[in-house]
């Protein structure tokens, strides 16, 4: 049976949940959100590993039309953030326009109506004017090939797929990775492992989080009087504007600061200075995300875990052979590898007009104009798509001032189906390639900011520019397409 709609919303994590608020807001209530799991939330659904919260003060990471004064922690924990999704969705009466299970296995526009036909792995078609991806960018688990790995016998797991079956305690684990993830989750382990080894292929720049309950009074506080809370959202949000993106830019000064608070976050809890040295970066600070721990530190300094930094060379039945050729046994080994970023939107087969692929669109790299329009794909509008991803503050901002720029979208292609202009979006693209050349974006070859050398994740500025250009729709970057033919 097929299903007629407006408009079809691929994803209820943050993103797809903020797109159907601003639809309702804007009296377009004829949606549907598809989500391929049983429950909303994307990534706070996803990932349920101990110590798993969001590198971003809650503050900053929630909606700015939907303030929480609940939140428990200045950085609220997976479960809170969750939580708060889910409450969000009720109050906006979003349940009602949600079908859970129906995971995309294909969506085509049709030239000759205009529309999009999306197809779900459960049998389910829908018929749409609008579609919309709000798939985000930290999605698909990357897990990474070593030589003899199928032969090894004991517990692996990503961290992403956590298995809370599996009592650490007393063990030997191994763990694969040192980044956003493992950084949250190495102390939580590491109190309960026997050995805990964790191999690291370059460091990171870990600052100071400073984390603390809140009190009840400042909770108090926060829900009766609304302009504290928003000079406190205010003095986050240019925490990251006024700190970490002139580093990114490359001012000296703020890559100086940065790099101290860094040092001596690690002097303070580490005294070896051979593993100081495996700790500290040499590449500039921005090149990978800026990451935020109080406990990692700490945790690299406890008798029974250990940093390797020669490598791995392969697995076997009972553990790992490093680099330098010591095999070393682990009942478990933890992938904390982060995510597939690239290429863009990778399990979904989109076809625009001509029958051409958004893969084939993309062969050299996600390109977008502002993130969320490509040439090619009329009424195809991207929510966290090519170079709207930020390392310096919270993508809920950029999430919302896209979600009101696709309202705007559709309201003005109401009538027909639209695409932007090839020459806009190459104009825009090759200006932001320009400006994020400039960033240290680019200085880390394997970063996942990059694809074939080229960075498809990335803003290249400040959420205020973003929000500027994105306020209202410029109709003049759009043509309208011939339908029928």
């Amino acid at each position: 049976m097929t299903e007629r709609v407006e408009t079809i919303i691929v994803g209820a994590g943050f993103s797809g949940l903020c797109m159907g608020i601003k639809l309702k807001k804007a009296g377009l209530n004829d949606f549907l959100i598809l989500e391929k799991a049983d429950d909303l939330g994307g990534t706070w659904r996803e990932n349920t590993y101990p110590g798993a919260e969001c590198d971003i003060p809650s503050a900053l990471y929630s909606f700015s039309f939907e303030h929480n004064s609940k939140w428990e922690y200045k950085w609220s924990g997976q479960a809170q953030i969750l939580k708060y999704q889910h409450d969000t969705a009720n109050k906006y009466r979003l349940r009602e326009h949600l079908r859970f299970n129906e995971e995309l296995s294909s969506a085509k526009f049709d030239q000759a109506t205009g529309l999009w036909t999306i197809n779900t792995r459960s049998g389910a078609q829908f018929i749409a004017a609008h579609f919309i991806s709000a798939v985000g960018q930290l999605h698909h688990p990357s897990m990474p090939s070593f030589a003899g790995q199928e032969t090894y016998s004991g517990h692996t797991f990503h961290s992403a797929e956590w298995d809370h079956s599996l009592d650490l305690s007393g063990l030997r684990v191994a763990v694969i990775g040192n980044a956003a993830s493992a950084v949250q989750f190495i102390p939580k382990i590491a109190e309960q492992t026997a050995h805990l080894t964790i191999f690291q292929r370059s460091p990171n720049w870990v600052l100071p989080k400073q984390d603390r309950p809140y009190t009840r009074i400042e909770q108090w506080l926060s829900e009766k009087i609304p302009l504290i809370t928003k000079f406190y959202r205010l003095n986050l949000w240019l925490k990251g504007e006024l700190g970490i993106l002139p580093a990114i830019r490359g001012n000296r000064v703020s890559r100086w600061l940065l790099r101290t608070l860094s040092q001596n976050a690690l002097k303070k809890s580490i005294n070896d200075e051979a593993l100081r040295a495996k700790l500290t970066p040499e590449y500039p600070v921005g090149a990978k995300r800026v990451l935020f721990a109080d406990e990692y530190y700490p945790s690299l300094a406890r008798d029974n875990v250990y940093l390797d930094t020669t490598g791995i060379e392969r697995f076997t039945e009972q553990g790992i052979v490093r680099n330098d050729g010591v095999e070393e046994k682990f009942d478990v080994i933890i992938f904390a590898t982060g995510f597939k970023t690239n290429p863009f939107l990778v399990s979904m087969d989109i076809v625009g007009l001509d029958g051409r692929s958004l893969h084939q669109h993309w062969q050299n790299g996600a390109h977008a104009f502002l993130g969320v329009s490509t040439h090619g794909f009329p009424n195809l509008h991207i929510m966290y798509g090519p170079n709207t991803n930020l390392g310096h503050n919270s993508i809920i901002i950029m999430i919302e001032a896209q979600a009101a720029y696709i309202v705007q979208a559709i309201e003005m292609s109401s009538n027909t189906a639209m695409q932007v202009k090839e020459d806009v979006e190459q104009k825009f693209n090759a200006e932001l390639q320009t400006r994020l050349a400039a960033t240290a974006f680019g200085a880390v070859a394997d970063s996942w900011y990059l694809d074939n050398g080229k960075i498809t994740n990335n803003w290249a500025g400040g959420t205020l520019e973003y929000k500027r250009r994105l306020k209202t729709i410029d109709q003049a970057a759009y043509q309208p397409v011939t339908i029928g033919t």
